[in-house]
C-alpha cells in the first residue's frame, strides 16, 4: 500500500493551492482545512487511498456516515471543501457541478433527567448566593453533589494520573481545580474565570471536616454540597419549574453539552465521547452514554 501524509498535511497541502487564488478568507480557508483533514482520515481508515483520490461516490458514502454523527452545518462544511478540492485541485468535479446535499440525523432529544441552560438560571435565582453558587459550579463542570465539598486548587492538590486525550477541555479551558470522585479518585475540573473568582471569595481560613452521608471530608471552601445541596436543589427546582429532576441532572446536562461542543470542533462522536468520559471521571465511554440517553 503507498505511503500517504498524515491527513492534516494533506488537507493543508491542498489548501495552500486554494489559499488567495480561490479563497481570500482566512477563516474560510481555516475551516476548510479542518474539514478535509476528517475526510483525510476517513481515506485512510477506509483504505481509498490519499485524500486527493477520493472519488465523488466515495465522499457521498462519507458525508452520509458523517451525517450520523455531526449536524447540518458540520456536514455542509465539510460537502463545500470537498467540492472546491474537486472543482479546482483534482478534477473529479467539471465546472458548476455540484455534490449532492446530504441531511444530517436529527439530533437526539435531551434525556428526562436534564435541565436547559435557562432552566439551571431559574432555579439558581430561588436559591441563597451560598446553594446558588453550588448550582452553577455542578452545572459548568459536570460534578455530583459530594464533589462540591472536595474542591481545591490543582496547584494545591494534583490529581491522579490517568491517560488523557489532547482533546480534553477544549473550548472550556478555565480555571484547573481538582475534586475526590467515586472511589477515592482525584481528577481535574475546569471553572469558569467567573466561579473560580466567585469560589476563592469563599475560601475558609482553616478546612473544616464535614460528613456527608457517612464519609468524612476536609472542605476547603464555605459552599454547599453533598445531601444537603442535593435536597435544597430539588426544592428550588420544586419552586422554580413545578418539578425537579434531581441535582444529578445537572452532570447530565454537562455530558451533552460537552458531547455536541466537541463534535461541532470536529472530533467523531467516539472521539469526544471517550474526552467525556475522561473529563467527567469515568474513564469508559459505555458508562458516559447513559448520561446522553
Amino acid at each position: 500500500m503507498a505511503k500517504f501524509a498524515a491527513p492534516a498535511r494533506q488537507a493543508a497541502q491542498v489548501m495552500q493551492r486554494l489559499q488567495g487564488r480561490v479563497f481570500p478568507s482566512v477563516g474560510t480557508v481555516r475551516n476548510y482545512e479542518q474539514a478535509l483533514t476528517r475526510v483525510a482520515e476517513y481515506a485512510r481508515d477506509q483504505r481509498l487511498g490519499g485524500l486527493r483520490a477520493l472519488t465523488p461516490a466515495q465522499a457521498v458514502q462519507y458525508l452520509e456516515q458523517r451525517g450520523q454523527t455531526v449536524k447540518q452545518k458540520t456536514l455542509d462544511m465539510e460537502r463545500q471543501a470537498i467540492q472546491a478540492m474537486m472543482h479546482h485541485i483534482t478534477g473529479q468535479l467539471a465546472p458548476g457541478e455540484r455534490l449532492p446535499v446530504i441531511k444530517a440525523a436529527p439530533a437526539p432529544p435531551l434525556t428526562g433527567r436534564t435541565y436547559t441552560p435557562i432552566q439551571v438560571q431559574l432555579i439558581a435565582q430561588t436559591q441563597t448566593p451560598r446553594h446558588a453558587l453550588a448550582t452553577h459550579i455542578a452545572y459548568h463542570a459536570g460534578l455530583r453533589a459530594h464533589e462540591l465539598l472536595t474542591l481545591q486548587p490543582l496547584a494545591e492538590r494534583p490529581p491522579d494520573l490517568r491517560p488523557a486525550l489532547s482533546s480534553k477541555w477544549t473550548g472550556r479551558e478555565g480555571v484547573p481545580y481538582t475534586v475526590i470522585g467515586k472511589g477515592g479518585l482525584i481528577r481535574e475540573v475546569r471553572l469558569p474565570p467567573h466561579l473560580a473568582q466567585a469560589l476563592e471569595q469563599r475560601r475558609l481560613p482553616e478546612p473544616q471536616r464535614l460528613t456527608d452521608r457517612g464519609i468524612h471530608y476536609q472542605q476547603h471552601y464555605d459552599l454547599a454540597g453533598g445531601q444537603r445541596w442535593s435536597n435544597a436543589f430539588s426544592a428550588a427546582s420544586q419552586r422554580a419549574l413545578g418539578w425537579s429532576r434531581g441535582g444529578h441532572g445537572l452532570r447530565h446536562r454537562y455530558a451533552q453539552e460537552r458531547l455536541d461542543e466537541l463534535q461541532r470542533t470536529g472530533l467523531s462522536q467516539e472521539q469526544a465521547l471517550e474526552t467525556v468520559s475522561q473529563e467527567m471521571g469515568h474513564f469508559r465511554a459505555d458508562i458516559t452514554l447513559v448520561y446522553l440517553r
